[in-house]
């Protein structure tokens, strides 16, 4: 089977949907199948394009057996929100001519912004192939959730077009059973709809020890290390989580990422003179674990919205896969997963009391520590990565 992929996040891009769609079509390739994905150039979050490549019409790679087309895309930074419009329509329409050109029996687009669903219902019209929307977020109620955007008339043109995607998509795969039951709502039979959650590469993402060298020159030695890895957004309240731990002499919070608000949080740190908060650039997947592996706790925080309670980060599994305990800042379907592993703790998003009183919890208590580094490992092994994109094969084939 031809599968032509669509997705504008890709490595040595190193967000969740790269990672994804990367080790999804990486199983695909080995199961015997023809897997090509339309990209952009790597840029993202700083919206500058990653040493080694550079921002031209196409360009082919492989990797680990993908065949990878890059095609020129407007770039900017991870945040205002008409330069990420322009962003997103430029690689659907660039997207779009570079599938006309290539051989596919389906096609699939993703998430989390709809513009390339938008590139995969034109191409599958245009080519008459089926395809399948892949849907990461709900979008365009999450710009709405975090203030990028106010009820308007684009926002509601958006909400059309996204129904539409919905409709004429062949089938529809998301990640949570949230989102499942939402799209629904909008009138969209629930037998098109398949719940394929985030899953962690457990091969990659396994138990190690802390580095003491890396410690060292973090300055985190003799610390309880708590740990926020991943995109720095609107939506991840990260000032909260820096004015929980300031304060606290036994503690020092690393932050390891990119994104629109990484500016205020280096700003937030300097002006208040912060001394037991370490902000790090991105680093690449393979290096990644190694920073994980220095947290005592990995904290998981959005902000405090209805919207966020049908979301599952998936950096619950990467940490859970590597026996860190979690606490939970987000409620709804992801508190109920880290709960039913007992993979950590649940704290109220933006709760200060509630936050310190579980972490307490946590870290006076040995029981309760290790059975969530137990939880942690059975969570993993129930979210194999492998697993999950056999199962999505298995959606695809049919």
């Amino acid at each position: 089977m031809k599968i032509l992929f669509l997705t504008d996040n890709f490595p040595p891009e190193v967000n969740a949907p790269a990672t994804r769609t990367f080790e999804h079509c990486r199983e695909w390739v080995k199961a015997g199948h023809d897997v090509t994905v339309i990209t952009c150039f790597p840029n993202y979050p700083q919206g500058k394009v990653y040493p080694g490549y550079t921002n031209s019409l196409c360009k082919t790679e492989c990797m680990d057996g993908i065949k990878v087309v890059r095609v020129w895309s407007y770039m900017t930074a991870n945040k205002g929100f008409i330069k990420r419009i322009i962003d997103f329509i430029s690689f659907s329409v660039t997207s779009f001519f570079a599938g006309l050109f290539r051989e596919c029996d389906i096609i699939v687009a993703t998430s989390p912004q709809f513009f390339t669903a938008l590139s995969g219902r034109t191409l599958g019209f245009f080519k008459r192939k089926p395809w399948i929307m892949e849907v990461r977020d709900l979008w365009p109620d999450s710009i709405k959730a975090v203030g990028a955007m106010k009820e308007s008339v684009v926002l509601k043109y958006f909400s059309k077009e996204e129904k539409w995607c919905y409709s004429s998509a062949k089938k529809i795969v998301v990640v949570t059973n949230s989102f499942k039951r939402e799209i629904a709502k909008k009138g969209i039979p629930e037998d098109k709809i398949f719940v394929i959650k985030n899953g962690a590469n457990t091969e990659l993402f396994k138990p190690r020890e802390k580095s003491q060298e890396l410690l060292r020159k973090l300055g985190l030695e003799g610390k309880r290390v708590l740990g926020y890895v991943g995109t720095l957004g609107m939506a991840h309240k990260i000032d909260f989580l820096i004015d929980c731990v300031k304060d606290l002499d036994d503690y020092a919070l690393m932050i390891l990422g990119n994104g629109a608000e990484k500016e205020n949080i280096q700003q937030k740190i300097e002006s208040e003179g912060i001394k037991n908060v370490v902000l790090l650039d991105s680093v690449s997947k393979n290096e990644v674990a190694e920073y994980i592996a220095l947290q005592d706790a990995a904290l998981v925080n959005l902000r405090k919205s209805s919207l966020f309670t049908t979301v599952i980060p998936s950096k619950i599994f990467e940490t859970a896969s590597m026996r860190i305990p979690i606490m939970l800042g987000v409620d709804g379907e992801a508190r109920e997963m880290v709960e039913e592993f007992g993979a950590g703790l649940f704290y109220e998003p933006e709760n200060r009391e509630d936050f310190l009183e579980k972490l307490n919890t946590l870290f006076s208590s040995p029981e309760v520590y290790k059975s969530c580094c137990d939880g942690g490992e059975k969570l993993a092994a129930a979210y194999d990565r492998k697993r999950l994109a056999a199962e999505m094969l298995e959606i695809i084939s049919k």
